[in-house]
């Protein structure tokens, strides 16, 4: 064999992880590994802790989107207990999970994806960044810090804490929202609208119109999509059922509690990462870059392929127009971007309209729990994908076990595959250079693993 490249760190992604690519000995790419480095024993730590609180302990498995693990952990707890939150409860928990999300949407376009599509793949990696990004458009940085910020600020002031929340628990949450509370955050939320807008906006005419030949060639691969639909078919985040779609489009829905029905996870002995495949379509699971078999993807294009609309207008507006041009299922990776930003549009549009909702303030925001055996399973919509929480409980409500999908788990396959496709496109001859090596982490970029 030939010589092996390796890409370590990757830059601008939320944690830690590398590539090794192995050319053969004519300098052509023989195969594309993506490595992450990153322990795979949180469901142990949880075995033998009360599951009422399982909700603070999880979010500490990831310091971005800790809100998607706080609330996908309460709703297993409350199928262990047998509880349903008030409807007051739920609608804080979207909010919160709205406001979360927004402020995530706008740190991964702006601060981790704009760096290549502002200054360029091949600018030098010393301007290529968010330094970067501040010298070349400095008014617009300081908006994008400023509602950073503001979203930050709106979760510790009514919440209690931006990262690592305790708010929500089995059976509702912690304290009810007043009047002047609603108020003051529903101001903050009809300027993050604007800002949301504004956005999808610049990237659409300073972007993805730019791009449009990246776009329609780095990474792409035609895999399969999960994500989370009402029985309408519009995209929700908190609740649904699961829609496991096929690359040509045609899918199964399912609840979450059969999510092991439809999902298996494959384990290689050179990755610490599981690799979830659909097990129903009966193809069994590769990564065969020419015939991958089982492989599908989640994640914010996952989701917008699977719904059969979107919940806000804005928003459907957006989508109507995206599937103008890009079809259904849409399957080049780089889109991965245009749709952040169409959910980015729905969230800051489901954030004013939950706000405008009078019951929102109900002082009835929790039931009261027996610790009992159960089972519960349960499921949202992260910013990196569909996160799933399965807990099984003593009769004192302690964990017996427990067992977590991520959203970046869901993509791992997904990932390794478009690498591999990108590498195998941009490297030829043993010829390579800083630019053609950023390229290969755009692919994964686009997933914002």
């Amino acid at each position: 064999m030939g010589a092996v490249i390796n890409i370590q760190p990757i830059t601008r992604i939320e944690g830690h992880a590398k590539v090794v690519i192995q050319l053969d000995d004519a300098g052509n790419v023989a195969d594309t590994r993506l490595h992450v480095q990153a322990l795979r024993g949180f469901e142990k730590f949880c075995e033998g802790r009360p599951a009422e609180e399982m909700p603070r302990i999880v979010c500490h498995i990831c310091g971005i989107c800790p809100w998607a693990h706080h609330l996908a952990s309460s709703k297993a707890g409350e199928g262990c207990f047998g509880v349903t939150p008030p409807p007051a409860a739920v609608k804080l928990r979207r909010l919160m999970q709205m406001i979360a999300y927004v402020g995530d949407k706008l740190l991964n376009f702006y601060f981790l994806a704009a760096p290549d599509f502002v200054m360029g793949p091949d600018a030098d990696y010393s301007t290529r960044n968010v330094v970067g990004i501040i010298g070349a458009a400095p008014d617009i940085a300081k908006k994008v810090v400023y509602f950073r910020h503001l979203t930050a600020q709106i979760l510790e002031n009514f919440a209690g804490r931006a990262i690592h929340p305790t708010f929500s628990l089995p059976g509702g949450v912690s304290k009810p929202m007043t009047e002047k509370e609603r108020e003051d955050i529903l101001g903050k939320a009809r300027e993050l609208l604007e800002f949301s807008k504004f956005t999808i906006d610049f990237a659409k005419k300073n972007v993805f119109a730019k791009y449009l030949d990246a776009i329609q060639t780095l990474g792409v691969i035609k895999v399969g999509h999960l994500g989370t639909v009402t029985d309408d078919g519009a995209l929700d985040f908190y609740d649904g059922k699961l829609r496991l779609m096929k690359p040509d489009g045609s899918y199964d829905d399912f609840q979450c509690e059969e999510y092991l029905d439809y999902i298996g996870e494959h384990v290689e002995p050179w990755s610490y990462q599981k690799f979830p495949y659909a097990k129903r379509w009966g193809s069994g699971f590769s990564m065969d870059l020419q015939n991958p078999s089982g492989v599908y993807r989640s994640n914010c294009l996952a989701r917008i392929n699977v719904c059969d609309k979107m919940a806000t207008p804005l928003a459907q507006a957006e989508l109507e127009e995206f599937r103008s041009h890009f079809g259904r299922p849409a399957h080049l990776t780089l889109l991965y971007h245009y749709a952040r930003l169409i959910e980015l549009v729905q969230c800051a549009e489901s954030m004013v309209a939950l706000l405008e909702d009078p019951q929102i303030t109900s002082t009835d925001v929790r039931v009261a729990i027996k610790p009992k055996a159960g089972r519960g399973v349960g499921s949202v919509e992260a910013p990196r994908g569909t996160l799933i929480h399965d807990y099984e409980t003593d009769a004192d409500g302690l964990i017996l076990k427990a067992n977590i999908i991520v959203g970046t788990t869901h993509n791992n396959a997904a990932m390794n595959l478009s690498v591999k496709q990108a590498a195998t496109e941009l490297i030829k001859n043993g010829t390579y250079d800083q630019g053609v090596l950023n390229k290969v982490e755009m692919a994964i970029r686009a997933y914002d693993p």
